[in-house]
């Protein structure tokens, strides 16, 4: 029985690992076994993160939606209900683009949603 040697899989396993760190500092880019850890955990905080960018990017819609309400004298909470009870459907990122670039509609939006 032949004894089955592993050269080629390690190089392979090695290369793709560092070829991921590069331009980490230090080891983290030359030693294999730093650089799985620093690889590791730099793809954990890459699927957090992914996760949180959501969570951001809703938050800031929230706010510039808050802010052009008050101007159009309402809040965000009374905004929001009032679009529900009129029946009007567009998400926060929609509503927040129209408060930036098209301030006369999301005026209109405001009067329709004060008047519920």
């Amino acid at each position: 029985m032949a004894r089955v040697k592993s050269g080629m899989t390690n190089r392979r396993r090695h290369k793709k690992v560092l070829k991921r760190t590069k331009g980490y500092y230090s080891a983290g880019s030359r030693s294999y076994t730093h650089a799985v850890e620093k690889n590791d955990r730099g793809m954990a905080f890459a699927y957090k993160h992914r996760k949180m960018k959501k969570r951001s990017f809703r938050a800031l819609w929230t706010q510039r939606i808050n802010a052009a309400a008050r101007l159009n004298g309402t809040t965000y909470s009374r905004l929001i209900g009032g679009l529900i009870k009129a029946g009007i459907e567009l998400d926060r990122k929609v509503l927040a683009d129209l408060a930036i670039t098209d301030a006369a509609a999301f005026s209109s939006l405001c009067q329709h949603a004060i008047k519920q």
